[in-house]
């Protein structure tokens, strides 16, 4: 089983990442279950705006990106928080993935059906639960399952304060509840392995 991290953080590398490191800890728990993650931070890459995967565009690194998730039954959508909203690499991450509703499998299957996603947040302000129904109701058009308690997040309250690297305030439950992410995600992605779902049924035959 694969997974597939994409960390919606607005710092390239090599500067650290807050999110990555908490979606680190959700890994983690996903390859004791013998998982191979895979992490890639969005904003390396070329992604110009748009709703298709592939826009004709040849210096477009999303066409990539769309093959890594199709090579994975899990996703990982990790992004920080700022005002209080999903990054502005997230909402392109899910605008891109707007033309995976419009793919469909061999079996005629919607690409993203038998897939199963969760959401990472961080930010020193509040916000994550908004974030996360955001980004976990876009997934599920898409067509994803998402389980419950497919997330996780961190952050330090009201008002402005330091970021997740930098204290240790609130990291015993957002681990916690990182590893039971992973414990879910895996769970339902296998459940979905033995008893994958079929093609969505037709039109109602006119009577």
């Amino acid at each position: 089983m694969r997974a597939v991290i994409l960390n919606c953080t607005l710092k390239q590398s090599p500067e650290p990442s807050n999110t990555q490191v908490l979606a680190d800890v959700v890994a983690e728990g996903l390859r004791e279950r013998d998982v191979e993650v895979r992490s890639f931070r969005v904003v390396d890459h070329v992604v110009p705006p748009g709703i298709s995967t592939d826009i004709g565009d040849n210096t477009d690194h999303w066409p990539r990106l769309h093959g890594e998730l199709l090579d994975a039954e899990i996703l990982i959508v990790a992004t920080p928080t700022w005002l209080g909203r999903p990054s502005s690499i997230a909402q392109r991450v899910l605008e891109r993935m707007d033309g995976m509703m419009s793919e469909t499998d061999d079996d005629e299957r919607p690409v993203a059906y038998n897939r199963v996603a969760g959401v990472v947040v961080t930010g020193n302000e509040d916000g994550a639960h908004h974030v996360i129904s955001e980004v976990t109701g876009a997934l599920c058009d898409i067509g994803y399952t998402v389980p419950g308690q497919a997330w996780t997040y961190w952050n330090m309250g009201p008002g402005p304060g330091p970021s997740y690297s930098d204290t240790d305030h609130g990291h015993e439950w957002s681990h916690k509840t990182a590893r039971a992410m992973a414990h879910n995600l895996h769970g339902v992605a296998t459940a979905l392995q033995k008893l994958p779902l079929g093609p969505p049924p037709g039109e109602e035959p006119v009577t």
